[in-house]
């Protein structure tokens, strides 16, 4: 049993309105969507949401990874994950959204071949996962009004994206929580926007707002200066863009900066090293959020699988598909209640249909 044809998309998905973090704004997710077809008639899909500002990159980078991947994956075994993924790394470097995307179509065929959901495959630890929904940067009662809208949408949890400006990001977080009450769950990603010490200093000031963590308050490579925060800090810290690979957790842990890790399909490559990241993270007693880039509903189902398949994965930000006006999948895939994600049992990823008139026809063919 083999590949028999992997089929490349271009999609280009609206939000449904700019989108700022600290890195930049954003008003599309540019993706590139595999169909990965068997020789046993098993389709799988798979869904690459590349980040210039985190993963270094574009849908073109995605593109001119497959150029040299998917030729190579051409009768292979879907089965054999691990071959295929030691194969991607020695064909490239880095690209990791491209990897997840066929990493992730992969997994789809086993859950189909098997007829089971994915997560069920995986360890099949919860059925509904508790998601935040994210709020942009805004000024300070912008960010409140949107806030409490979501709230009465019935969502539990909120992320504020802050990280600019010190002093305003005290004032964002404060009017969200005088918003929305004291039975709301708030986060804060800074988006790696502050200084160490620029980060205790918000930190302190927000330190009776009931916060449950504060993600990625530094650069990425600041390892230092975030080892710093964490201890210093009276609120969890969460490492995000510092840690890609199993690797970079590894490092995390050894320098003790974080509380807590989050893990991103797009980041990592895929599911399957998303879930070594996790295993690692347990073993040193640290629980992971599985979080997002800027995926329909295709990659958000695959991330929600992961989540509710792992008991390490306590925190859950799985939200993009929701922000996105264009949407991709027409029927299937994970649904929303509640503040919480729903996977239906379907076998595989679940998904059941796109909308042909956004996935268009395959700009690329390898057979």
């Amino acid at each position: 049993m083999g590949i028999e044809r992997i089929e490349v998309y271009s999609v280009s998905l609206q939000y449904y309105e700019p989108f700022t973090i600290a890195l930049g704004t954003s008003t599309t997710s540019n993706n590139v969507v595999v169909k990965v077809v068997t020789d046993f008639k098993i389709v799988g899909w798979g869904e690459a949401s590349p980040s210039f500002r985190i993963t270094n990159e574009t849908q073109e980078t995605v593109l001119a990874a497959f150029e040299k991947i998917c030729p190579k994956l051409i009768g292979t075994c879907p089965f054999c994950v691990e071959q295929t993924i030691e194969l991607m790394d020695k064909l490239v470097d880095g690209n990791t959204s491209a990897k997840a995307a066929i990493d992730t179509a992969l997994h789809d065929i086993i859950g189909k071949k098997c007829k089971k959901p994915l997560y069920m495959l995986m360890g099949g630890y919860r059925t509904e996962v508790l998601t935040d929904i994210t709020i942009g940067i805004k000024p300070p009662k912008e960010m409140a009004k949107a806030a409490l809208k979501a709230v009465k949408k019935g969502f539990k949890a909120l992320k504020l994206k802050v990280g600019v400006n010190p002093k305003e990001d005290v004032q964002r977080i404060k009017s969200v929580r005088e918003a929305v009450g004291a039975e709301v769950k708030i986060r804060i990603d800074a988006n790696q926007g502050w200084k160490p010490k620029e980060a205790i200093e918000v930190i302190n000031k927000i330190e009776g707002l009931d916060i449950e963590f504060v993600e990625q308050p530094v650069k990425a490579d600041d390892i230092k200066g975030l080892a710093y925060v964490k201890k210093e800090s009276p609120i969890p810290i969460m490492a995000d863009e510092s840690v890609h690979s199993p690797a970079d957790a590894i490092k995390i842990i050894q320098a003790e900066a974080a509380d807590l890790i989050n893990v991103k399909l797009m980041k990592s490559g895929g599911i399957s090293k998303a879930k070594k990241i996790v295993a690692i993270a347990e073993a040193a007693k640290i629980p992971c959020m599985v979080g997002c880039m800027g995926e329909s509903r295709l990659g958000i189902s695959a991330a929600t699988h992961l989540a509710a398949a792992l008991k390490n994965i306590e925190y859950a930000d799985l939200d993009s598909d929701l922000m996105l006006r264009t949407k991709l999948v027409k029927r299937g895939g994970v649904g929303l209640k509640n503040s919480k994600r729903m996977i239906p049992e379907k076998i595989g990823l679940g998904i059941s249909t796109f909308r042909q008139e956004v996935l268009g026809s395959p700009i690329r063919i390898y057979k």
